[in-house]
This record gives C-alpha cells, structure tokens and sequence, in this order.
C-alpha cells in the first residue's frame, strides 16, 4: 500500500500550522522570516502563505517601520485577518462571569461582566445557561451580529480535563466529575473548548503577555485560591490527563489545615485567601462573616498587618514560609526561564515580596545558580476571559488552517483536533 500521498498531506499540515502558528506569535512577520523561524524552506513557505491569503485567514500589509518615499518596493508582512473570525472567552468564577468578544488577531471588541451572588451549589446546567445569557449580553452591546460567533472558550477553576471536557471538581458545582464540556457544547452552535483557569492565563500570556515568544515559562495566578500554568518548550503542559500543574494542591502538611477540595494539609490550604481568613479568625477569637468570599475580611486583615499588628502579621508570614517553599520546589522541579505572578491579587505583596525570594533561594538545590526572573503582571480580570479567548482561538486556528472552518461561513465543519498546543 502506498502511503506517500498520506505522508505528504501530514506534512503539509504540520507545515501550515507552524507558518501559522508564526504569524500569530510575531503579530506581523515577513515570508522570509518566517522560513527562517520554521525552518521551512522559503518555497513552501511562499506556497502555504498563499493559500493562507487566498482563504482569508491571513492578509499583506506594509511594513509599518519602512521609511516612506525610499526606493525599491516596501516590504510586505503577513498578519493574521482580524476580521476572519470573531471568538469569545469567558471566565466562570463563584461570584461572577467574565466575557470578552475577541477578533482573530486577539484585539478585544467587547468586554461584559456578569454578576452572580453566588455558583456555589449550582448544577452545570445552570451555570452553562448563565454563561450563554452572558455572552448574548455581550453581543447585544457589541451591536456584532452572534451567527458571527465562531469558537467560544471557558475557564473555570479547579481539576478541569480540557481534552474530554470533563471537570473533576470546581468550586463553582455542587457535583464532582461534570461533564462540563457536553453541557456547554449543547447551548452553542460553534466549537466550544474548556479548561482551567490557571492554564488559560498562561495562554494569554504566552500570546499577548511577558511569555511572548518564551518557551519556558510559569504563571502563578493569586485569586480566591492559588493556580499554576506551566509552558514547556513552547506548549502548554496538561499532564496526561489533563489535569496536572495543581501547584495549589501539593501536601504540605500530613492530616493539615482542610483543603476547599476536600482534601487535608494541601499549599492552598495555607496560602489562598479563604486559609489567611480562617486562620486569622481563629487567632482573634472570631466567626468568619462570608467564609465563602471572604474578601472584606481579607482587606481588614491585610491593612492590620501593614499598620503593625502582630497577629496579622503573622498570619501573612506564616503563608509567606508555606508559599517559599512551593516555589523552591517548582524552581527545583521544571528549572524556568521565568515566574510570572498574575492576577486580580496582586495587591497583596506578601507573596512575592523580597523577603519570600530570598527564602525560595535559600530553599532550591544549588542557591548559588542564577534564579529565574520573576515578573508581576497585574492584569485585573480581563486576563482570565482573555485566556479562554486564546484557547478559543487556538482551537480555530487548528481547525481553519487544516481547512476544516473557513472564514465567513465558508463550508465550516465543525470538529476539533485533540491536540491543539502549537
């Protein structure tokens, strides 16, 4: 049997996803360039550019920093068609749903947010249709059109397989093992795709923040609880299941402080915003008012610390010590290039000051070797609703570059690929 034919169109793919995969990263690059990144040759490139063209996922423009009135022809770059598909991502978190409508370049067209007393104790069910009123909100205050909607992503936190859609566990359900994704794929006529929340901050850094062009990196996102994204040579890492990096769920202590998961003694359960509130109640002799969303008790705490209250001092040391030790072993673990810190939190420096540095130095296996850099990005939180718009996004790429969902409603089937970390 001759398999030649099959072996050349598997190459041909695997060659258009990485001039695509290129251009997206680079924003505006030259076919010359391209080749050069790829290591495709400069015909093929020229061959697969075109055909990009012609479809009408990627358009010519000048180069913007050419000088004007010179001699010789301006130099023309590809960028990705903005207009060839509109994505949307959203972030589902107990309080709240976040949206942002996004073009296929990853400019933002709208953003809406959603407020919800609480998701806790909900069923998939409810929390899909939620999700799917937040994003008509969106539309009908972008004055976009929603047959134009090609791709929506979601993030959420907890242990979430974004390969079957399957959530193991989230705050945001009452039920354990949902199967999240069939749930969402039934309100939407386009490709849908879920993941955790942390992973998609480290998408939308990879893209459009400090990992830009990175292949090793870590984001640690600080909210109600703590996540972690991991990018290893250049690809998201999931774990063979889908639901690895759970930095937050490490064991600390043996039989230690009760974990939101269920679980005893996890990193989380010393360090997230909910643990410094318990602990601190407990010192002071006090009943949590919102042990759910413990923010005012929080901020209370945080201000009694910076004016000298020993107890609350305390209290942030002590998840300091816990949160060093975590990050010596990650550093000891996957060696980054760099550690980035993100989120709504950022405020609350008693993470990443100094001090816990110098105690994750002291910590790794050769304190004398060169750290990696540590960077804080203080999103806000368009940064989660944006990561889901980059998995939203990278699924369509996949799926439009093997020719499958073409612009415009051009002959679109709707599947998507299994492995979509380009």
């Amino acid at each position: 049997m001759n398999t030649f034919p099959t072996q050349v169109q598997s190459l041909r793919a695997r060659n258009r996803r990485a001039v695509m995969a290129a251009i997206r990263m680079k924003k505006r690059i030259a076919r010359v360039d391209i080749a050069r990144e790829t290591g495709i040759s400069a015909a093929t490139v020229t061959s697969i550019t075109a055909d990009l063209v012609k479809e009408g996922l990627v358009e010519e423009t000048v180069d913007p920093d050419q000088p004007r009135g010179g001699r010789g022809r301006p130099r023309v770059l590809l960028q990705v068609c903005p207009d060839a598909f509109l994505v949307a991502g959203a972030k589902v978190s107990t309080d709240k749903i976040t949206v942002t409508l996004t073009d296929f370049s990853g400019e933002e067209v709208y953003y809406y947010v959603k407020s919800m007393q609480s998701s806790l104790g909900r069923s998939a069910e409810a929390v899909a249709d939620r999700l799917r009123d937040a994003i008509d909100a969106a539309f009908i205050g972008s004055g976009r059109r929603q047959n134009n909607l090609a791709s929506v992503g979601v993030g959420l936190p907890g242990f979430v397989d974004s390969k079957t859609g399957l959530v193991h566990w989230s705050a945001c359900f009452a039920e354990r093992n949902v199967a999240f994704g069939d749930v969402l794929a039934s309100r939407f006529e386009c490709p849908t795709a879920i993941d955790n929340d942390a992973n998609l901050v480290a998408l939308a850094e990879k893209w459009f923040g400090y990992g830009r062009g990175m292949d090793n990196f870590i984001v640690l996102t600080i909210e109600h609880g703590i996540g972690m994204g991991v990018v290893l040579n250049g690809k998201l890492f999931r774990g063979m299941g889908g639901i690895g990096t759970e930095f937050a769920h490490t064991k600390v202590v043996r039989n230690g402080a009760l974990c939101r998961c269920g679980q005893r003694g996890c990193l989380e359960a010393y360090v997230a915003d909910y643990a410094l509130v318990r602990e601190a109640a407990a010192a002071l002799g006090r009943d949590l008012k919102d042990p759910v969303a413990p923010q005012t008790e929080l901020d209370e705490l945080y201000a009694a610390a910076k004016s000298g209250c020993p107890v609350s001092i305390g209290v942030f040391d002590r998840a300091a010590e816990f949160f060093a030790i975590g990050l010596a072993n990650l550093v000891n673990l996957f060696d980054p290039r760099m550690i980035i810190f993100s989120g709504e939190q950022m405020r609350y420096d008693y993470l990443y000051d100094d001090n816990v540095l110098r105690r994750m130095q002291s910590l790794t296996v050769v304190p004398a070797r060169k750290l990696p850099e540590v960077r804080v990005h203080k999103w806000g939180e368009r940064i989660w609703a944006k990561g889901a718009a980059a998995l939203a996004m990278d699924r369509l790429a996949e799926t439009a570059v093997e020719g499958q969902f073409l612009p415009n409603g051009q002959d679109m089937i709707m599947s998507v690929p299994e492995d979509l970390s380009v």
